[in-house]
């Protein structure tokens, strides 16, 4: 399947997240740290899409919630896939206006940027975008990439941190989303920052039941999750520290077509920046995960409890 014919399939009515002034000094409501000025539209309505995992979808829908309180009309394409198909169908015009993190989103568009911090890494988005698209400002929920390993795993190696993984090097397997093993934040990462090397890479989901599923029955030692899934704690599971920072700040952060990016948007997404937090954000997930609620009906209940919708 092709990745229009897989957009052209997945199709539903949703909401979104807005973004927050943060500490760094990127303001919510001022227009700092988009890559162009406007001129933009969204009066014709907007799609947002989401990638293929609970976090990304909650986010997707709760844009969807504010933008639609604003009186913007939606729709909302969620699980469309990993980076490397929604960027492309963001600039093909397929969807307008994606969650997205924004280390993550950096290391994709510029591999050899090394900014860490969110105020630096907003510039370096800025610059690193290509024509047509901009990020707005980003939030104070974040949500980062984290290696983790089973308690028995730890003890049995002496794992604190991800620099200990190298002197097992060839012993243990990692599990992950098939693409963490081309990236920076992942397998490339691993070996170049801290000279690690896996017996084995197994391709399973993005901080899904499969990936954690392996973890709990040994099938795989380390797994790539991500810091707001409660389960890490919940399952006692060891977070390894990095002390060479490989992981970047992950600050959410909307990417969005200029021809969409008009006040009302931005405002609407400022509003949620604002009042989402690292927090509320994990146990929305939790709400999907956990106790399987759908992301839509979670993002709406945050959105009507906050007063964003």
């Amino acid at each position: 399947m092709n990745r229009r014919t897989l957009l052209g399939g997945l199709f539903a009515a949703a909401s979104v997240p807005a973004l927050a002034a943060c500490s760094s000094g990127v303001t919510s409501l001022d227009g700092q740290g988009s890559s162009s000025g406007g001129g933009g539209s969204s009066k014709g309505g907007l799609t947002i899409g989401t990638a293929n995992f609970t976090e990304n979808q909650v986010l997707g829908y709760l844009y969807a919630a504010v933008l639609q309180q604003a009186g913007v009309k939606v729709k909302v394409r969620p699980n469309l896939g990993t980076r490397e198909i929604v960027i492309p169908a963001l600039k093909a015009g397929d969807i307008d206006l994606l969650p997205e993190y924004q280390g993550a989103l950096l290391n994709y568009l510029a591999p050899k940027d090394a900014s860490a911090e969110p105020g630096t890494m907003q510039n370096a988005l800025t610059l690193a975008l290509p024509g047509g698209l901009q990020v707005l400002p980003y939030g104070q929920a974040a949500d980062s990439d984290c290696f983790v390993v089973t308690r028995a795993t730890a003890r049995k190696y002496g794992l604190t941190s991800l620099a200990d993984l190298a002197k097992q090097n060839g012993e243990l397997v990692i599990g992950a989303a098939p693409e963490v093993k081309k990236r920076r934040v992942g397998a490339v990462g691993l070996k170049d920052v801290y000279g690690v090397e896996f017996k084995e890479f197994k391709s399973l989901d993005s901080d899904g039941p499969l990936v954690k599923g392996a973890l709990k029955k040994g099938d795989v030692d380390v797994a790539n999750l991500f810091t707001t899934d409660t389960d890490i704690a919940s399952h006692g599971w060891v977070v390894l520290t990095d002390p060479k920072n490989l992981i970047p700040s992950q600050h959410i952060v909307p990417l969005i077509a200029d021809r969409k990016a008009d006040d009302t948007v931005r405002k609407a997404l400022a509003r949620l920046g604002n009042v989402l937090t690292t927090e509320q954000l994990t146990q929305l997930n939790s709400q999907v995960d956990n106790d399987k609620k759908d992301p839509q009906d979670v993002a709406n209940a945050y959105a009507k409890q906050h007063g964003l919708a």
